[in-house]
């Protein structure tokens, strides 16, 4: 009886104890499973983060990038000779970029700067630099700026627009990041020298300016595991233990001149990760359902912002288009423009159109010099600006042409007035800070629809006034079809001295 119950108690107690030997074994590979399973989500988080942070980098570098190139086109056309235009396409594309600092150098490091001035980068490392680099992008220690290039290469101009990026912007990446308060992320080339800091301002690893030396100092085998793991372009994590305390690195290359983003976080920060991951798989999954519908928002905010800011610099860069350098009016091409379209929408409404042109200008350049040609030019552009609506259309069609175009003129009452307004302008009008010019105007008008309903037709009836005003003597202006005091017409002209 006794081998009996021996018999039975070990038929079931050794499949017991092999079941339960099974069930401690696979009870021990799911925890070291959903801890390793743990640690692969933290570390693939932690990656992500540090892929999306060079992302948004990158981002930012293609935006300064793409700033340059109607810039550098405009210099390829223009040339680089005048250092005032130069400086004002500068001060273009650095506002469209949202930068401080812009050069353009020509192949002898010979550069102009944002205020017109000369500088000589040709002794600088990275002016040597230019030439041979393959991507857009060059770090600047002196400046602490990452260098945004376009080559420059014309009959007119060659050289380099250079936008500098500054880092002081990265220092503010890991703002809030949730991580532990001594984390940092850093911008390191090839040779482990950091770029770029966010994070703590002083710390070990950041002290010496160079990380993997830095690391190489306290855990050599953990410094040479890096070196060639990113030396082969890897991306992950690796442990580095030193007196004080055990960190994780994540590295994740940045896709452009072997630089690479690194992330430091303290091993208690993983481990904390690693334990919420399994914890509870159900709390993970909306835990990251969260994760990506923030990040989805936030994804969508910046695009909604990005197009709207993209937008705003899109209408800023038009009215740029849209104006006469020299006198901050409409040019040719926006004047045409504007007027048609007001014209096409407004078929039957009223307005006046004025042709302006200085006379004798030829003669004052040839006395008085082109500048202060430009004076009178600039000076007649702001005045005239000035005495309108601003609803109303006023440009400089032409080196010595201006038209203006009056809208919305309700009777003949009104045409008379605005018509001795332009009149009474010319009578006081004078140019020049030093030397006082008065300049007169041939000035030849024509009223929309009846004289013309459509632009060709009505610029030709008031450049028809306007050769009567010039074969009259100029210094006058004269209706296309003539009126009288009563702004009634008449078939015998009649001629007003401006």
């Amino acid at each position: 009886m006794d081998n009996q119950n021996k018999s039975s108690v070990l038929q079931w107690l050794i499949p017991t104890s092999i079941m339960m030997l099974v069930v401690i074994v696979m009870l021990v590979n799911f925890a070291r499973k959903a801890n390793t399973d743990a640690e692969s989500a933290v570390t693939k988080n932690l990656v992500a983060d540090v892929e999306s942070y060079g992302t948004n980098l990158l981002h930012e570098l293609e935006k300064v990038d793409k700033a340059e190139i109607p810039v550098a086109a405009l210099l390829a056309e223009e040339g680089a000779r005048d250092a005032s235009r130069v400086a004002q396409l500068l001060q273009i594309a650095a506002e469209s970029a949202d930068v401080d600092e812009a050069l353009y150098c020509n192949l002898n490091g010979q550069a102009v700067d944002l205020s017109g001035k000369t500088v000589d980068l040709s002794g600088l490392a990275y002016f040597e630099e230019l030439s041979q680099a393959e991507s857009p992008y060059i770090y600047v220690e002196d400046e602490k700026s990452i260098v945004v290039m376009e080559r420059i290469s014309s009959d007119a101009a060659q050289g380099y627009l250079l936008l500098f990026y500054p880092m002081e912007r990265f220092s503010n990446v890991l703002f809030k990041s949730g991580y532990d308060p001594n984390s940092y992320l850093v911008l390191i080339n090839s040779e482990g020298a950091i770029l770029g800091l966010s994070g703590i301002s002083s710390g070990f690893y950041v002290d010496d300016g160079n990380l993997l030396n830095a690391v190489d100092q306290v855990d050599k085998a953990a410094a040479k595991s890096l070196r060639g793991r990113m030396s082969n372009g890897s991306r992950g994590s690796i442990y580095v233990t030193n007196d004080q305390q055990k960190d994780v690195l994540i590295f994740v290359p940045l896709g452009t001149n072997r630089w690479d983003l690194v992330l430091s976080v303290n091993e208690n920060y993983v481990e904390r990760q690693k334990r919420f991951q399994s914890k509870n798989t159900s709390d993970m999954v909306v835990s990251l359902l969260i994760v990506i519908a923030l990040f989805f928002c936030t994804v969508m905010v910046i695009n909604i912002v990005g197009k709207f800011r993209s937008n705003a610099k899109k209408k800023e860069l038009e009215d740029k288009a849209d104006t006469d350098l020299l006198t901050g009016l409409n040019n040719k091409l926006a004047t045409e423009r504007k007027i048609k379209d007001y014209m096409a929408n407004n078929p039957n409404t009223q307005s006046m159109l004025f042709i302006l042109d200085v006379d004798n200008f030829k003669k004052v350049n040839d006395t008085m010099g082109h500048a202060f040609g430009d004076e009178v030019l600039r000076s007649l552009g702001k005045q005239i600006g000035g005495i309108f609506r601003a609803s109303d259309i006023v440009g400089r069609v032409g080196g010595d042409e201006f038209m203006v175009f009056l809208k919305a003129i309700p009777n003949e009452e009104t045409i008379m007035k605005e018509a001795a307004k332009v009149e009474a302008f010319f009578k006081d009008f004078q140019a020049g800070e030093y030397v006082k010019y008065k300049a007169t105007a041939s000035i030849g008008v024509a009223i929309f629809p009846q004289e013309g309903a459509d632009f060709e037709t009505l610029y030709k009836a008031a450049d028809q006034g306007l050769y009567k005003a010039k074969k009259r003597g100029k210094n006058q202006l004269a209706f296309y079809r003539e009126r009288n005091a009563d702004g009634e017409e008449t078939e015998e002209s009649t001629e007003t001295g401006v």
